[in-house]
């Protein structure tokens, strides 16, 4: 009885409910005055974009599938992990680990199991008025802390987007004549472009390799279905960027 009392009380206290909930009442109130088909649009608009299953299908037209590589024994020379996977903390001098961490924890799993040889890490400042935080620095001084052996770890920290995560990358392992089996690790949403620039770029012998997918095995549960949920405009978010981002590196000629 607790589980389930807990359950509605967080979705009680959502704000984003709130606002829902105050859009229905608004609208009641409004029925029969010229401003109910504005209300009511808005309802509909906002019930849409919160729909876990409504988003998750537009989500799921668009995330890349890695054909089980996980499940498979492919061994490979170097992964290449993109950058994105989280903040600096200042105060502490450390690289804290957000949504896309998967990335980075997905690929040691790989390498622990003798299935990656060396982690190449690319990524370097997306703050303006930071430019001397550059994350692949952080998270290459967070592998050495655990024991990663540093010539086994490659970095690139120059990049601010994903097309100059590809055109740099390309220049070191060039630099160092590497010929090798590549692995392409980053989020499921973020790896049709990613995979297109890198190609772009002139990666061969490149398997994508997606982590932290958002999508799973489709649901019918009742509040999957039909209660409004603020996660799901968050899944919603990532995928407009992507959309907006492909669209644009599409028209640059950088894909």
């Amino acid at each position: 009885m607790f589980f389930i009392l807990s359950k509605i009380l967080a979705f009680l206290l959502t704000p984003y409910i709130w606002l829902f909930f105050g859009l229905l009442a608004l609208l009641k109130k409004t029925w029969y005055t010229p401003f109910k088909k504005w209300l009511l649009g808005l309802t509909i608009f906002m019930y849409v974009i919160s729909n876990s299953f409504l988003v998750d299908e537009l989500v799921r037209a668009w995330e890349v599938t890695d054909n089980d590589i996980y499940l498979k024994n492919t061994k490979y020379d170097i992964a290449i992990v993109l950058g994105g996977m989280g903040r600096i903390d200042e105060r502490q001098q450390r690289f804290d680990f957000g949504y896309a961490g998967d990335r980075l924890f997905q690929t040691l799993e790989l390498y622990h199991k003798g299935r990656v040889n060396k982690l190449f890490i690319t990524g370097g400042s997306g703050s303006v008025s930071k430019p001397e935080d550059r994350e692949a620095t952080y998270i290459k001084k967070y592998l050495k802390a655990i024991s990663i052996p540093d010539s086994n770890i490659l970095i690139e920290n120059n990049s601010k987007n994903t097309y100059e995560n590809a055109i740099f990358s390309k220049r070191i392992l060039d630099s160092i004549h590497f010929e090798g089996s590549i692995l392409l690790v980053t989020s499921s949403y973020h790896m049709l472009r990613s995979a297109a620039i890198f190609k772009k770029a002139g990666f061969t012998n490149m398997t994508p390799y997606v982590t932290n997918k958002i999508t799973g095995l489709r649901k019918f549960e009742f509040d999957y279905c039909f209660i409004p949920n603020v996660e799901a405009l968050f899944s919603l978010n990532l995928i407009l960027h992507e959309i907006i981002g492909y669209t644009i590196y599409k028209v640059k000629g950088y894909l």
